[in-house]
């Protein structure tokens, strides 16, 4: 049987310290900590990243300066090590080529590296609100905050950023659009790069092309924007805001598709699903939800206690049929059981002998044989008239 960990279909990290693993068909969650680590807010979980291609393992953020490593097929924390630096809470994680990188709110975003090389420290600029890694070149990372336009670097030659986004044009009254770049991610098989704003903007930037500016924008809502993700096939992305409104926004044309209901706080975490339509919530109203993308319904809603903070989704596809479905081992076990018993059955039954009546002879045959009963006598009755 698989252990809690192993079956976890999304990770979530809590306010209180607590990695907490969910299996969506059972709805349960699995609480994991370090050791006797007591629950406090300071070890809150502030970011999350896989640790490998294979999802086996997860580094963990800490507000204390710790990133933590959980093992999912172990199901327990194998290490942690001190990653202070800079001020402020982790914004991202990521890795690179086996050495962990690091970006905390106040700018300071470091490569860790083994201990025959020296960390590679960049100061980004101060303000952040998150740092995303480009997953087709993981050597790319952008980074963007409150008063810190986006900025998207080469950590192979970190001396300058390879782009630096400009400010929109003032507004209608020739005032300055203040910058507040709450979270993004870049699209993949382009150098484009999708933004949200505490502002309630969505912005798409072109690297590629000779403008800084974006290349489209578009509002929801009135309230902060805080997270979003892009949709399978990236032709639009799921966006969520402080107050509990979830939209997916058109990225060919700049327009609001539809948008998502149920959510009660804050969104602080969004993932879509790689292929499925499925997008994963969480916030300050400690829910996980499931959304399909398709039908805008609520597929999954588990309440988790803590306030939550960051997610992780699986990546794997057939996950939704996993206990609906079981493997085919077990159908074949199944079955033979259903077989066996039924042959039990059968051979505990008494025999009942029944009594054979006697076969009617047909039709056919009986009036055969009376009719060369009467052709003998005829030729009796004429031997004797001739006879005399």
């Amino acid at each position: 049987m698989a252990s809690p960990a192993h079956s976890s279909h999304v990770w979530v990290g809590s306010e209180t310290g607590i990695l907490k693993g969910i299996n969506l068909q059972k709805k349960q969650a699995t609480n994991f900590k370090l050791g006797d680590v007591t629950l406090s807010r300071r070890e809150a979980v502030t970011a999350m990243c896989w640790g490998d291609a294979f999802e086996s393992e997860i580094f963990v953020g800490c507000l204390d300066g710790s990133v933590r490593l959980f093992s999912t097929e172990k199901g327990k924390f194998t290490e942690s090590r001190d990653c202070h630096g800079g001020e402020g809470p982790f914004c991202g994680l990521a890795m690179l080529n086996g050495s962990l990188v690091t970006c905390v709110a106040s700018g300071l975003l470091k490569v860790w590296q083994d201990a025959s090389s020296e960390n590679v420290e960049i100061q980004v600029g101060p303000g952040v609100c998150r740092m995303r890694q480009n997953p087709e070149h993981p050597h790319r990372v952008a980074t963007g905050g409150k008063e810190n336009c986006l900025k998207v670097w080469d950590l192979h030659q970190p001396e300058e950023p390879i782009f630096r986004a400009k400010n929109v044009r003032n507004d209608w009254l020739d005032l300055r659009v203040p910058v507040w770049d709450r979270d993004m991610q870049f699209l993949p098989g382009s150098e484009k790069i999708v933004t949200c704003t505490g502002h309630h903007q969505v912005r798409l930037y072109d690297p590629s092309s000779p403008q800084r500016r974006p290349v489209l924008e578009a509002t929801f809502g009135e309230y902060p924007l805080t997270a979003l993700s892009l949709t399978p096939g990236a032709n639009s992305v799921v966006v969520g805001s402080s107050r509990g409104d979830v939209a997916i926004i058109d990225l060919r044309q700049g327009r609001l598709v539809k948008c998502l209901k149920g959510f009660a706080g804050s969104v602080r975490a969004i993932q879509c699903h790689p292929v499925l339509p499925l997008v994963a919530s969480c916030g300050l109203d400690r829910f996980l939800r499931v959304h399909n993308l398709q039908h805008k319904r609520l597929e999954h809603k588990v309440y988790l206690k803590s306030r939550l903070n960051c997610l992780l989704l699986a990546s794997r596809e057939k996950w939704e049929e996993e206990a609906l479905n079981p493997s085919a081992d077990l159908q074949n076990e199944v079955k033979k059981e259903e077989e066996e018993e039924e042959d039990d059955i059968w051979n505990s039954m008494e025999v009942v002998a029944a009594k054979r009546k006697a076969e009617p002879q047909p039709a056919s045959d009986v009036g055969s044989e009376t009719t060369t009963k009467e052709k003998a006598l005829k030729i009796k009755k004429k031997i004797k008239k001739a006879e005399s």
